[in-house]
């Protein structure tokens, strides 16, 4: 059994249609829950430690990182069944829409860092991590999950 059929087979069975019915989808959101933490193991241990003054920097990198692990489980599991691209005409596509997606992630980091000031010394370190977590992982990574999830089926793996 496939790891997107053990997910499906945890559904409840009202709702297990539904999901047999969006299974790619499923397959991106575990590929998306894969990439997140190894996207936050990146941006924390930079950011605690490299890169502590420079947040965003830490961002971008850790990022860039969980891109290319996407693009790479996206291609040869998520959307193996779709193509009809040749595979560098494909990567170039994918790699546009996701450094629009790094973009949407790293903005609200941005703008808690820089214009709220949610820095160490203005506030203390726990709730510089905290507004970092909130702004770069919930509210960023929601925008970039759902841009990349639309962009990808439009135009990175029709």
């Amino acid at each position: 059994m496939s790891l997107a059929d053990g997910v499906i087979s945890r559904i409840p069975q009202p709702y297990r249609g539904l999901a047999l019915k969006h299974r790619e989808f499923i397959k991106f959101a575990i590929v998306g829950g894969t990439t997140f933490i190894f996207d936050l193991a990146i941006f924390y241990s930079l950011k605690l430690t490299i890169l502590a003054s420079n947040p965003v920097t830490a961002k971008i990198i850790a990022g860039v990182l969980a891109v290319i692990l996407s693009y790479v489980l996206n291609r040869e599991w998520s959307f193996k069944n779709r193509g009809g691209r040749e595979r560098h005409h494909e990567a170039f596509l994918f790699f546009v829409v996701s450094a629009g997606g790094v973009v949407l992630a790293f903005i609200p980091l941005w703008i808690s860092s820089y214009v709220f000031g949610l820095r160490v010394p203005n506030v203390s370190l726990t709730t510089e991590n905290i507004a970092d977590f909130v702004s770069a992982y919930l509210i960023g990574n929601i925008l970039q999950m759902i841009f990349r999830f639309w962009a990808m089926r439009q135009m990175g793996f029709p």
